[in-house]
């Protein structure tokens, strides 16, 4: 069996993120022989000049679109509408973001405002996840991003995010924010809205 192309099968039909381990349980390789088929495969579409490409999104790989065909993915779905995030809501995925795994109480100790809203926002969108519990009375959530958010920012891991010398809220959600336009040619954009959320909705449970 071809190894590599059956990765590259394994990646279309699954359409999301597929964890290296995953990929090495199914291909019955090991996670090193992963890797240089995920090498391979992405070399053999930048030679024939593909229109799609594989992404290492930290410890899995996806089959995504090359950035310069956004435009036309674009129109041809533009009935899809980008997803758009109050200013409240990239505040908490800035926190998330920096500080993860993080509990919904510390977000709202940074924000000093309830969050509850915003971070349900978040997981509905698929970018940020619970991630377990903390070991104190309680137990409360822990939340970290998701490998869309890393899709979303066109980066492959956590630490290329832009870095910041001092992180507050603003300016976690502003160094977000200008990375999002940097990377609107992914063509998987995320959209301020102009409008907070109602404070009764931000501060419901």
């Amino acid at each position: 069996m071809d190894q590599i192309h059956a990765m590259e099968a394994i990646l279309f039909a699954s359409g999301d993120p597929v964890t290296i381990d995953k990929l090495a349980e199914v291909l019955g390789l090991d996670r090193e022989d992963v890797i240089d088929c995920g090498e391979h495969l992405s070399r053999e579409y930048q030679k024939r000049k593909a229109g799609i490409c594989l992404r290492r999104l930290e410890d899995s790989y996806q089959l995504c679109s090359q950035p310069e065909y956004a435009d036309l993915i674009v129109k041809m779905m533009r009935h899809r509408k980008p997803p758009k995030l109050s200013q409240a809501a990239l505040e908490v995925l800035a926190i998330v973001a920096y500080f993860q795994p993080v509990t919904r109480a510390y977000i709202e100790d940074v924000r000093g405002v309830d969050s509850s809203y915003s971070v349900s926002v978040l997981a509905e969108r698929g970018l940020i996840e619970t991630c377990g519990r903390l070991d104190v009375p309680g137990r409360p959530m822990l939340f970290r991003t998701t490998d869309t958010f890393l899709r979303v920012m066109n980066i492959e891991q956590l630490e290329d995010l832009p870095s910041l010398p001092e992180i507050v809220p603003e300016e976690g959600a502003e160094a977000l924010k200008a990375a999002i336009e940097q990377k609107s040619e992914s063509g998987e954009q995320l959209e301020l809205t102009p409008d907070e959320p109602p404070v009764q909705a931000e501060e419901a449970t």
